[in-house]
């Protein structure tokens, strides 16, 4: 079965081709990355992708989205685009479609990738579960939440707001950090700290401590002086970073009954893995007071896979629609 794979995101919607075989393996083409601004809808992205692939596309699309899914009309969280799931077929000239959340789709990509697309963070070197429930947590623009229930070779994924509960700090520098974000929001999520954006609010909070007067740099420069070590200060809200996030995994985690194993997703991760392996992440992790042993015994992974997104809305769409229809 060949398909069309498609992640679409604030800034980039992405293209493959993909091929799901009988026996469940997804082979996925070279992909190509289009900027959103550079096209007025979905549709005129579509047509570019398919003028590059030589004028023909296989007649099945599945895509993931930054966004809910769902309704008449679904609204892209960080684009102008929108799409109508009624008019798919006839505007895209398909026969048969998937729409699945962004980060669905990357819980769909962490059932079926291979042990050697995951790299080990914390916890017993084993592999994830093949019997219970993965939580799936990805910092990036935003913090996607998701888990996947399995029993042996089935598997069923629920995309999750779980970015969005309550920030919770543990020391000092975590209240001081709370108190400047409670200046500009009322209620204070997860997601205002451990996504790339939240880099920049550390590092100012962290500043503030020590009395410095820092004009507000860009996250970019904050993550690339941070983990090269080329300042000192970033390099100290990089590791608040990677703590605040071993905090809210070994959370969600609980939550979730996330027992099957834990894995970090998204391209920042992948970024600062070096960093994750040398910070407090696994220690945070495991601090959940009397349920420290259990926490201890979650193999907690690191997903390698290039395209997450694209290998995942193609296994989505093979969950739904079958592997060799």
């Amino acid at each position: 079965m060949d398909l069309v794979t498609v992640d679409i995101g604030g800034t980039h919607a992405r293209f493959a081709l993909a091929s799901v075989n009988a026996d469940g393996t997804i082979s996925l083409g070279e992909p190509e990355t289009l900027h959103t601004v550079d096209h007025a809808s979905f549709q005129t992205a579509w047509e570019d992708f398919c003028a590059r692939m030589g004028g023909t596309l296989p007649r099945a699309v599945s895509m993931a989205i930054a966004g809910p899914v769902g309704g008449e009309v679904i609204r892209f969280t960080n684009n102008p685009w929108i799409i109508r799931p009624a008019l798919v077929q006839e505007k895209l000239g398909v026969d048969r479609f998937t729409l699945v959340n962004d980060f669905a789709a990357v819980a769909h990509a962490v059932a079926r990738a291979d042990e050697s697309q995951f790299l080990d963070l914390t916890g017993p070197d084993a592999p994830l579960a093949r019997e219970g429930t993965i939580s799936v947590i990805g910092p990036g623009t935003g913090l996607g939440v998701a888990h996947l229930w399995r029993s042996g070779s089935q598997y069923r994924v629920q995309a999750t707001e779980g970015g969005h509960i309550d920030f919770a700090p543990l020391d000092s520098i975590e209240d001081a950090i709370l108190a400047r974000l409670r200046k500009r929001h009322n209620r204070v999520s997860v997601e205002r700290v451990v996504a790339g954006p939240g880099i920049v609010d550390i590092y100012l909070a962290l500043a503030a401590m020590e009395g410095r007067a820092v004009a507000e740099p860009e996250a970019i420069d904050i993550w690339s002086k941070g983990t090269s070590g080329e300042d000192s200060l970033a390099a100290a809200a990089v590791d608040r970073f990677c703590l605040s996030l071993g905090s809210v995994a070994g959370d969600i985690a609980l939550a979730q009954g996330g027992f099957g194993g834990v894995v970090i997703a998204g391209g920042l991760g992948y970024r600062i893995r070096d960093t994750l392996l040398a910070s407090g992440f696994a220690q945070r992790f495991r601090a959940k007071g009397r349920f420290e042993s259990l926490m201890a015994s979650i193999p907690v992974k690191l997903i390698v896979h290039p395209q997450p997104g694209l290998f995942g809305a193609a296994a989505a769409f093979a969950s739904e629609h079958g592997n060799a229809a």
